[in-house]
């Protein structure tokens, strides 16, 4: 019987597959509604959706307990969103760029020191801690999809101000929507970090004394509450029109970056959030 890593790795292979056939589509400048790619990313996501499914029968709670469950849910929510976006084909060329981030994410999580036993570590099943987990994980990847839309803005500008016929002939959206759309996930992003701190911190209030490190030196919030400030800094600048166009999808694809390169690094060096 399959255990519910072997489902993911089924699942990372699809987006393994799907991420050579999104080579193709570049090559040819998404000048087709190809619903192959499509296709792909939907296979993927049902072998993906049973591994969460099963871990979380297993779990009893939502599985977001160490890294590897932090992963595979970050980019289960990172393909349900573009399968929801693709269904309008207008939209699917998404999937060219989000099929190698789900690709890195999945070979990332699949390292086998990011799932320890499960007797390595105390679990907490509580709501809050359940709820700032995944509203946290969520936000990161509504800023994901931020950044693969930012991406294609600055393709769409770039190809626009070459005169290549690619730009004219593809399948891309409006420049102005997809700055409306990097505007609109980054700003639901913020909001769902927003909500993911708040209950954070109504969680450490109530079990303050089973953490020995203090809330405030923890290097992980600090991060966090860094990243919320930096997102509200964007959205402030491009609602006052001081951060338009291509400097907001340049600054949009620099902030994921940071968010994506340290994530990881000041999860394990906080304390509270290995315990």
């Amino acid at each position: 019987m399959l255990t519910d890593r072997n489902y993911f790795l089924l699942a990372v292979l699809l987006y393994a597959f799907s991420t050579l056939y999104s080579v193709f589509l570049w090559r040819k400048g998404f000048r087709r509604d190809d619903i192959a790619n499509y296709l792909l990313l939907v296979a993927a996501f049902i072998l993906h959706s049973t591994a969460l499914f099963k871990r979380g029968i297993d779990l009893k709670h939502c599985p977001v307990y160490n890294l590897y469950e932090a992963t595979t849910f970050f980019t289960w929510f990172t393909a349900l969103t573009f399968l929801v976006i693709g269904a309008w084909h207008r939209f699917r060329f998404l999937g060219a760029f989000i099929a190698p981030v789900l690709l890195g994410a999945g070979v990332f999580a699949l390292m086998p020191q990011l799932d320890p036993p499960r007797g390595d570590a105390p679990q907490f099943t509580g709501a809050l801690q359940s709820i700032h987990a995944a509203m946290s994980l969520l936000s990161y990847a509504a800023f994901g999809l931020s950044c693969a839309a930012a991406g294609m803005f600055w393709t769409q500008e770039n190809n626009l101000k070459q005169h290549k016929p690619g730009a004219l002939l593809s399948l891309l959206p409006p420049m102005q929507r997809l700055e409306s759309a990097v505007r609109g996930l980054m700003l639901s992003g913020w909001l769902l970090l927003t909500i993911g701190l708040v209950t954070g911190v109504i969680y450490l209030q109530q079990y303050r004394e089973q953490f020995k490190a203090g809330a405030g030196g923890d290097l992980k919030i600090i991060w966090a509450a860094v990243v919320w400030l930096a997102y509200l800094v964007l959205l402030v600048a491009q609602w006052r029109g001081r951060l338009t166009g291509r400097r907001f999808a340049l600054a949009a694809i620099g902030a994921f970056i940071f968010v994506a390169l340290t994530f990881w690094g000041t999860n394990l060096l906080s304390p509270i959030h290995q315990q």
